[in-house]
């Protein structure tokens, strides 16, 4: 048994399918099918049920993946330890982006950190900013972006820019033409809301409840699918401005500003103390906290910058 056989088992297993495993390992497929008998002939058991579909796991199969990924991330982990204490960061850096700022902000991440740090690998998460609060507790990312997220002793953070919420509705809807709308006008008709424990909800929820205004919600935790909704079957959704930058662009979408009150939420960047390559992890979050203010200064991010001069982000 070799590391090499261990992470041709995991993309499998993944994968569900040789022909897409060996595509994603560049290997041909005959040559992964005999790495993987070799290493059941020296298990002395059976990993895979074949099937015409591809194949599943056999019991003893399951409990072999979950030994296998810890190993294969005990080698990476050993790996950016020791090179974080090289001069110039390296290793793969986990960062955690929520679903509304994910679309736009990935590929000027990605950009940014391979010019200013070519040795760190980005692995990219997206989920909603709940989740991401439980996986940086967990230990399971280094660096994330996070709304009002909840404050832990095992992370560092720096609010860097408060973003407010704005009703989105479609080019026909009857207010469209409207600058602004009243809070509790908004929910005149149904709005799109992700559901809990999603931090935009709670926003809305717990302003609803301070200016006693009922709301009448769809629950839906797909970006995508709240996009259609408004875009193509002319519901309103509430989601900040940056979310569907593109959908106004082209004319799918219009956004009004929600007044009296306006609810708004505080994006913070978040360090894992945990994390095992501190120098890489310290670095993406300047990396960060540079391009999102870029965006805002250019004027793609509609938001108001708050204070980016913080000891865990300063750029190396």
């Amino acid at each position: 048994m070799d590391l090499r056989q261990l992470r041709y088992f995991v993309q499998i297993a993944e994968t569900r399918n040789f022909s897409r495993a060996a595509e994603y390992l560049r290997i041909a497929q005959p040559s992964l099918s005999q790495q993987i008998r070799n290493l059941e002939d020296d298990l002395g058991v059976e990993l895979f049920k074949r099937h015409a579909r591809g194949v599943t796991l056999t019991d003893l199969g399951h409990q072999f993946y979950d030994h296998a990924r810890r190993i294969l991330l005990g080698v990476e982990r050993a790996r950016d330890v020791i090179q974080a204490h090289s001069n110039n960061p390296t290793g793969k850096i986990s960062v955690g982006l929520p679903t509304s700022a994910a679309r736009n902000f990935s590929l000027p991440m990605f950009r940014a950190v391979a010019e200013r740090q070519p040795n760190i690998t980005l692995h990219i998460v997206e989920a909603m900013s709940g989740y991401l609060d439980d996986f940086m507790q967990s230990g399971r990312l280094d660096v994330a972006l996070l709304y009002d997220h909840k404050a832990f002793e095992n992370v560092a953070w720096t609010e860097l820019i408060v973003e407010e919420l704005v009703l989105f509705v479609h080019p026909a809807d009857r207010i469209a033409r409207k600058r602004e709308v009243r809070f509790k006008d908004v929910f005149d008709e149904p709005v799109v809301l992700p559901g809990r424990p999603h931090v935009l909800r709670n926003v809305i929820e717990t302003l609803a409840a301070k200016s006693d205004v009922d709301i009448n919600v769809i629950d839906c935790d797909s970006l995508p699918a709240i996009a259609k909704l408004v875009s193509r079957e002319r519901y309103r959704a509430i989601m900040p401005h940056f979310a569907f930058h593109e959908e106004i662009e082209r004319h799918e979408m219009v956004p009004i500003s929600i007044i009296s009150p306006t609810p708004s939420w505080r994006l913070s960047v978040v360090v894992s103390e945990r994390t095992m390559n501190p120098r890489g992890s310290a670095a993406v979050a300047a990396i960060m906290a540079d391009v999102m203010s870029e965006l805002v200064a250019a004027g793609q991010w509609k938001a108001r910058l708050l204070d980016l001069h913080h000891p865990r982000l300063t750029s190396s």
